[in-house]
């Protein structure tokens, strides 16, 4: 019965009619979830409702200071709610969400575009009321939500992820300022982070000019010739651009002191999980050939933690490195 409902409750042909449906006293749908409560999420506050039954006062406005979230759990057990359902709503959603959790609530986090109303303009006070009903008829599906523990997991792996697209961006920068000055080392090196193009960067920047010199730094990898890379380094020195240059290498390093300080929260919060013992595909089975090392990696064996965590080894699937399994770990969780 609930499945169809939700199947034609997100027809958008239907929608309009189911709407006038369920505002009407009775709509003739199955009570799923008789304990339910409905919170429209805001900024400032959120907006509670519950059955009438339950309260003189069926619904309610809370603000958003942690006292007043206590203060809403508190109100919400005393009417005997079990189960409730709230938008996803920017991040404004988290603390309550994280508290109401806490305080053993079923939490149905929703998608707004899923709970789409009538026509015009709604009230907060509406809102709530109306996801209090969708809830009441189990015409509303969870989002996924991993454990607490991943959550912790997946918050350090985001902040490393903004840092790293942060020194990527200094990365470009970087070579945008070489270019206007038409120091053409992209022509003949592959990266301007390796160990060879940012020691010729360092060495402008201390004031070393001299092509060959500069040439000199190049590692013995480099398949150029010194011959081409001095070649690549007759520019214009503008003081503008060096000036530039200079910042953003020490906005480069910053980036890479907070990806260190990430990799050890990364590396003290994977430790305290538990080693999966499930048993492992056998020892006779063929072993992938081992990769090289993803760029941009923690610093540290991410890949034994991630095995023995999980109790398998998700890079021997094609296409998996050990930073998309991390990226997995930490979004899916371990129930995979």
């Amino acid at each position: 019965m609930t499945a169809d409902n939700k199947k034609m409750w997100r027809n958008r042909k239907e929608r309009k009619a189911w709407a006038r449906r369920l505002q009407s006293e009775d709509p003739g749908l199955e009570v799923v979830h008789p304990q339910a409560a409905g919170i429209d999420v805001g900024n400032g506050a959120h907006y509670v409702a519950v059955r009438p039954d339950r309260d003189r006062q069926p619904v309610r406005r809370f603000e958003c200071f942690t006292a007043d979230l206590h203060r809403l759990a508190d109100w919400l057990q005393s009417c005997g709610v079990k189960t409730v359902a709230m938008q996803s709503t920017g991040v404004y959603w988290i603390p309550l969400y994280e508290i109401l959790e806490e305080r053993g609530f079923e939490v149905y986090l929703v998608n707004a575009r899923h709970t789409k109303n009538l026509p015009g303009r709604k009230s907060d006070v509406q809102e709530s009321q109306w996801l209090l009903k969708l809830h009441t008829y189990g015409l509303l599906n969870n989002s996924f939500q991993p454990p607490v523990e991943i959550r912790m997991l997946r918050t350090y792996w985001r902040q490393r992820g903004e840092h790293v697209r942060g020194a990527a961006t200094c990365i470009q920068r970087m070579q945008k300022a070489l270019t206007q000055m038409n120091v053409q080392l992209a022509n003949v090196i592959s990266d301007l982070s390796g160990l060879t193009g940012q020691a010729i960067v360092r060495a402008i920047l201390v004031g070393e000019r001299d092509p060959w010199r500069l040439a000199q730094l190049s590692d013995a990898r480099i398949q150029a010739s010194r011959r081409e890379i001095a070649k690549s380094l007759e520019g214009n020195w503008r003081p503008e651009l060096l000036f530039v240059l200079g910042q953003e290498v020490e906005m480069y390093d910053t980036y890479q002191r907070r990806v260190a300080e990430c990799d050890q929260q990364l590396r003290d919060h994977l430790a305290s999980f538990a080693e999966n013992l499930s048993p492992r595909p056998s020892e006779g089975e063929p072993k992938r050939k081992k990769a090289n090392a993803a760029k941009n990696a923690p610093r540290f064996d991410l890949g034994s933690e991630l095995q023995r965590i999980t109790g398998v080894d998700l890079t021997r699937i094609d296409g998996i490195d050990v930073m998309v399994a991390q990226t997995i770990l930490s979004e899916v969780g371990l129930d995979m």
